[in-house]
């Protein structure tokens, strides 16, 4: 097993982290300035959009006294600290925008340690004047400038609404971010799969997320036991715009300090390439003859994680629905938002609608990874000796793209059945309209395909791409932008179910797009030569 040039005991354990750190940047060109883009213009949009919704002392006062007493809307945003439209801001998005910075966070510092052994380019990395912790510091960095990045548009942005609360919102934000990316790289040291450190720290974020949720339930102030065990319950009781509390950053820079001391000790106490849990070794059971099942294989895990998680947020989602729809009230700026996402079939009909839409855009983002799957397996080159034997390119292709294509559909048909048990009524429906997503989400996924057949070393572009339609779903309505835009996305074009009417021909449109793009996709792949 090869090991780092620079012994543990040298001074120069960080040699060559300056290179390593612009060589990541470099790589991450297009995926960090999306992650920020998307993050940062979700935030900076929400001041106009509360001010129109809310724009009045006694409007906020009503909104401020509903939410005292609407558990559910607490679970999903938290509570409301002051009533100035800067502290709605950050009762709207911190926790959000908290979440988005770890999973950038994440994805960064596994993408670089990680991610980087199990290709083996790191054994070549660590071959020249590299010191033994030179990755880790250079990812950790990495995450540094993207959090630190966001942080300064944020502050910029809200600075209208009070430098102070600005401030405080953007650093909570990138120390959440940080939080995340120090725990990726413990968890980095623990696996010897980039995929299951991925896995196992995005749980994390997921039970910091049930556990601040669980706590704003209980109360309407943030003080809950379980509110203040999350990084994202500490985010929410910095209280930007509303008597901050800047001690709670100090409970962020800890954990960061203790995290990061126990990754880089770690790093030191083990060889490159191995791990502290180390994957138990074959020969494997269950079958893997075909590529088929070594696709299902390699990906299970990640379906599973996606389906569990939407499930339970159709749960989430129905169950607030009657709240929801009480907290709208007489608001007419609240209600053509909601309309504008969900259609004008009546108020709960909308907001399930909209619901459903946004699972739709998340599930565009899991087809996205799943697809890339196949980029993953050939610049890695575990694919060459699959296709070494008697296994074509459009095969082994196929297998992937099965469980990409079919898992989507799996996980909107779970997002369904969670709705189902959430509201409790209107099952068809509701079932009928999480399905209704899915053309949209193959187109998403067609496009990912075609990149990756077509233009290999462009495949990850597919990230922009689900970005833009996120960012066009999400944020599009709420600033009320023209029709045309909407329609840039292939989610403008589906009917808005459940309460609207059905419309075949943009769904068998799409279907027909999304199989024209998977199809000029796998030619691609056939006529190309495979990358390394």
């Amino acid at each position: 097993m090869t090991t780092f040039a620079v012994r543990p005991g040298s001074s120069r354990q960080l040699a060559g982290t300056g290179t390593l750190l612009r060589f990541a940047l470099r790589r991450d060109r297009v995926m960090i300035p999306v992650w920020i883009a998307v993050n940062a213009l979700m935030v900076l949009s929400m001041p106009g959009t509360l001010e129109g919704l809310y724009g009045t002392p006694a409007e906020r006062a009503d909104l401020i006294r509903q939410m005292e007493t609407n558990s559910s809307l607490r679970a999903m945003v938290g509570p409301v600290f002051g009533d100035s439209l800067g502290a709605l801001t950050a009762w709207r998005v911190s926790v959000y925008a908290g979440a988005l910075a770890a999973v950038m966070s994440l994805l960064i510092v596994v993408r670089h340690t990680r991610d980087e052994e199990e290709s083996g380019r790191q054994e070549l990395v660590a071959s020249g004047m590299v010191g033994r912790r030179a990755s880790l510091t250079a990812a950790l960095l990495a995450a540094v400038v993207a959090n630190g990045v966001l942080a300064l548009l944020v502050t910029a942005g809200l600075a209208g609404q009070g430098t102070t609360g600005a401030l405080a919102l953007g650093l909570g934000i990138a120390a959440v971010g940080m939080v995340f990316a120090t725990m990726a790289a413990i968890v980095a040291q623990l696996t010897e799969s980039a995929r299951l450190a991925r896995g196992l720290t995005a749980a994390v974020l997921g039970a910091a997320f049930v556990l601040r949720a669980a706590g704003d339930s209980a109360t309407d102030d943030g003080s809950s036991v379980l509110t203040r065990l999350s990084p994202l319950g500490w985010l929410e009781n910095l209280r930007p715009y509303a008597s901050e509390r800047w001690w709670v950053l100090a409970l962020f820079a800890g954990a960061v300090a203790l995290q990061g001391a126990v990754a880089y000790a770690l790093a030191g106490r083990r060889d490159l390439g191995m791990s502290f849990l180390p994957t138990r070794p074959g020969p494997a059971s269950g079958r893997l003859g075909s590529a088929g099942a070594l696709a299902w294989r390699l990906q299970r895990g990640g379906v599973l994680g996606w389906s569990i998680g939407f499930f339970l947020a159709g749960v989430v989602y129905g169950g607030m629905t009657d709240g929801a729809a009480d907290l709208v009230g007489d608001n007419d700026n609240a209600r053509r938002i909601i309309e504008r996402m969900g259609g004008q079939s009546g108020l709960t009909d909308a907001f399930l609608a909209s619901m459903v839409g946004m699972l739709g855009l998340i599930a565009a983002l899991y087809i996205v990874a799943s697809v890339l799957r196949l980029h993953g397996e050939e610049t890695s080159g575990r694919a060459e000796p699959v296709l070494a034997n008697a296994v074509g390119r459009v095969r082994w292709a196929a297998g992937h793209l099965v469980i990409a294509f079919g898992g989507a559909a799996l996980i909107m048909l779970l997002a369904g059945l969670g709705f189902a048990v959430g509201y409790g009524r209107e099952t068809g429906p509701i079932l009928g309209a999480c399905l209704v997503q899915l053309p949209a989400v193959w187109v998403v996924g067609g496009v990912a395909v075609l990149l990756h057949g077509v233009l290999p070393r462009a495949a990850l572009a597919a990230w922009g791409i689900a970005g833009a339609v996120l960012l066009i779903g999400w944020v599009g309505p709420a600033l009320d932008v023209p029709q045309v835009v909407l329609d840039v996305s292939p989610f403008g074009h589906l009917p808005k179910l459940p309460g609207g009417s059905m419309r075949w021909g943009p769904v068998l449109v799409l279907t027909g797009l999304a199989v024209l793009l998977v199809s000029g996709g796998l030619a691609g792949l056939r006529r190309r030569d495979m990358t390394t």
